[in-house]
């Protein structure tokens, strides 16, 4: 049943006052260090003791100001009960991400600030980990596994992979991020590691987790009359993650070598939980699971960063909730609908019949049809608990 003008536009007029405040949120401009590549050689030189010390973006907006404006928001006169809580819920998730990127850098209060974000690892968590460990890789010297492509090479096959879908958007270069690619939602970019040189897998991958979901989404939330869509409900991270290594193993590229890469990220988060270092998480990595020393310095980087980014665990467990979610036979494109939660599935099918919300226009080409053809990793996600 559609919503009166009335109660509409009050709504509306909320939502738009968040999403004034809310535009500068983007916490991966502000988590990733900008000396990665100098702390490498430094970390290195050091035998792997002495801890790097990163540098990170200035932080460009008032932030005591922007909370206080964010809880002036008039939640009361919003009349629908289920409204009022989502917009509730997304106001101190808001809360929390401004809190994040206030205290990057100072390690202890960023970590607790991303515990109340992102959470941590559970026991079960770590066993399916420790569970995908036990597999043996591909072979590495398969020809598809071969770095060959620079940053600027490899923008060519994101542009070729993109002209199946109807929009547009920026592609950056940088050294300055710890992942090899990834989607900045907020000013519709894709941004690519220069530092890196991209193989054919990996470029499949990508193409398919970083455009065929991340930019879908992004592009799908803007088309809603509210903002929420766009900017993210709570725990966003994990449905969003979990679709995008879903889209990898739909298009039969999810591989034995990336699902260990998602299990040592849980490792390295749950190292953070048991007090370690950044030193002593690379030596885990590194001379106990016997992690390639790039590999491992990257993933501590990522773990690490900002004084300790929790976030990173969410995608081994967002993967199994999609999967569950995906052979379970429901629909897969309300969660193509913008930057949203599967906790909020029944609010997103009420808000598209008040007229608040639209279905999603771009559909994640992977999702059409399941092209795996891998029984180990089939085998693999139906055995996580």
């Amino acid at each position: 049943m559609k919503m009166d003008n009335v109660v509409t536009k009050t709504l509306l007029d909320i939502d738009k006052h968040i999403d004034a405040l809310v535009k500068q949120i983007e916490l991966l401009s502000y988590v990733n260090p900008l000396n990665i590549e100098e702390e490498k050689a430094r970390f290195f030189s050091s035998k792997y003791l002495t801890d790097p010390v990163f540098n990170y973006p200035s932080i460009d907006f008032d932030r005591f100001k922007l909370h206080r404006k964010l809880f002036e928001s008039d939640l009361e006169s919003i009349e629908d009960a289920e409204i009022s809580k989502l917009y509730e819920d997304i106001i101190y998730q808001y809360s929390g991400l401004i809190q994040c990127i206030e205290t990057v850098g100072t390690d202890k209060k960023f970590y607790y600030n991303c515990l109340h974000c992102f959470g941590t690892p559970t026991e079960n968590d770590v066993e399916n980990a420790k569970f995908i460990l036990h597999f043996e890789d591909e072979d590495k010297g398969i020809p598809k596994f071969q770095p060959k492509y620079s940053a600027a090479e490899a923008e060519v096959f994101f542009k070729n992979f993109s002209e199946n879908y109807d929009f547009s958007y920026r592609i950056k270069h940088s050294d300055k991020i710890s992942a090899i690619a990834m989607v900045l939602n907020n000013i519709k970019t894709l941004v690519l590691n220069t530092n890196h040189t991209y193989s054919d897998n990996e470029i499949a991958v990508l193409t398919n987790h970083e455009i065929g979901v991340h930019m879908v989404t992004t592009m799908n939330g803007l088309l809603h009359p509210l903002k929420i869509f766009s900017h993210g409900f709570p725990n966003n991270e994990e449905t969003q993650e979990g679709l995008a290594v879903f889209a990898e193993y739909m298009s039969n590229n999810l591989t034995i070598k990336r699902l260990k890469e998602l299990a040592y990220r849980v490792i390295a988060v749950d190292s953070l939980a048991k007090g370690y270092s950044f030193s002593r998480t690379f030596r885990l990595l590194h001379n106990q699971y016997d992690l390639d020393r790039e590999e491992a310095f990257y993933i501590t980087v990522r773990v690490h960063r900002g004084g300790g980014f929790t976030k990173d665990y969410l995608y081994l467990t967002g993967l199994k909730k999609v999967y569950d979610y995906y052979h379970s036979g429901k629909d897969l494109s309300l969660l193509l609908t913008g930057k949203v939660s599967l906790e909020y599935v029944d609010d997103i099918e009420s808000l598209i019949t008040k007229g608040l919300a639209v279905p999603a226009k771009h559909i994640t080409d992977a999702y059409a049809e399941n092209k795996n053809t891998n029984k180990k990793v089939d085998f693999i996600l139906r055995s996580l608990k």
